[in-house]
């Protein structure tokens, strides 16, 4: 059989549009993940430049006259730091109350044999369409005596229904006979539930931890409502006065001087002191993330 010349085979057309695809899609990936960094990058070499190069306009990917005179600004008086441990108070224990009451909620709804299942599943669907508003919720929190306190910011925020019913599609989906197997050796529903469950619940639960501690970590609007001493401020509400006392003493010409320091070398500083905890614990959580929302996801 005489053998087709004067051209490339079909196998080396198709192996070099394989390449191509590959080299087209690896260029796609590499300036979405530009796109997706280059707003963080440029906001650390803006927090570190200086106020001459940020005036300028030469600041982008790579501080320019590096300082931490930003920095500096933000902690000087030791507010911040403070700011910062209450923060980590508030989302350490707002987080594990959540986890608590969000398994202790899921796990009971996840059997079909718990009576009246239908019904407190609607109720708790009702939640997620209709709430009572700021004004009603304020009035509860204020009658309760829980104002300037942090039970005001963590009790109205005990469970989120959308985590619970992710909680629970994760549950309904891992096999009834472990539970069966266990019930047969003895076991009784706290047994099955700490010993056998969770330990098979690591993504899902790694995965509502981060929502639940972003959320806490980013709390604004009611640590703005409900807190009023200034040394339980939250982070984020401590940041907002800071930079808007700095933007203030800078208009006036008091305090820093706009040689030194710029509002916008500020703010970018701020950015980055209340991100990199977040994105310090993301990596170690990331594999059990995505694994935990795509099977809750999938099996709801």
């Amino acid at each position: 059989m005489a053998k087709h010349k004067g051209g490339p085979s079909a196998s080396a057309r198709r192996s070099r549009r394989g390449s191509l695809a590959r080299w087209l899609n690896n260029l796609l990936l590499a300036l979405c993940a530009y796109a997706t960094l280059f707003p963080f990058v440029n906001v650390i070499a803006t927090s570190l430049s200086s106020s001459r190069a940020i005036n300028a306009g030469e600041v982008f990917m790579w501080p320019v006259e590096l300082n931490f005179d930003a920095y500096h600004n933000l902690i000087r008086d030791g507010q911040l730091i403070v700011a910062m441990q209450n923060t980590v108070l508030i989302t350490v224990v707002g987080t594990a109350l959540n986890m608590l009451f969000t398994i202790m909620a899921a796990y009971p709804l996840s059997k079909a044999r718990l009576k009246g299942r239908g019904l407190m599943l609607m109720a708790i669907l009702f939640t997620m369409l209709f709430s009572g508003g700021l004004i009603p919720n304020f009035l509860l929190v204020n009658s309760l005596g829980l104002v300037n306190t942090y039970w005001a910011l963590w009790l109205p925020a005990l469970i989120s229904a959308y985590n619970m019913f992710v909680m629970k599609a994760f549950l309904e989906g891992l096999p009834e006979e472990l539970e069966e197997s266990a019930s047969i050796d003895g076991a009784g529903e706290f047994t099955i539930l700490t010993r056998i469950i969770l330990p098979l619940s690591k993504p899902v639960i790694a995965a509502l931890t981060l929502f639940y501690a972003v959320g806490w970590w980013n709390s604004y609007m009611n640590v703005l409502i409900y807190i009023r001493s200034t040394n339980k401020m939250s982070l984020m509400v401590k940041l907002y006065q800071m930079i808007d006392l700095v933007s203030s003493e800078l208009l006036r010409g008091e305090g820093v001087t706009q040689a030194v320091i710029t509002p916008e070398s500020i703010r970018a500083a701020a950015v980055v002191f209340a991100i990199l905890p977040i994105l310090c614990v993301y990596p170690f959580l990331q594999k059990h993330f995505i694994k935990g929302v795509l099977l809750g996801s999938v099996k709801g």
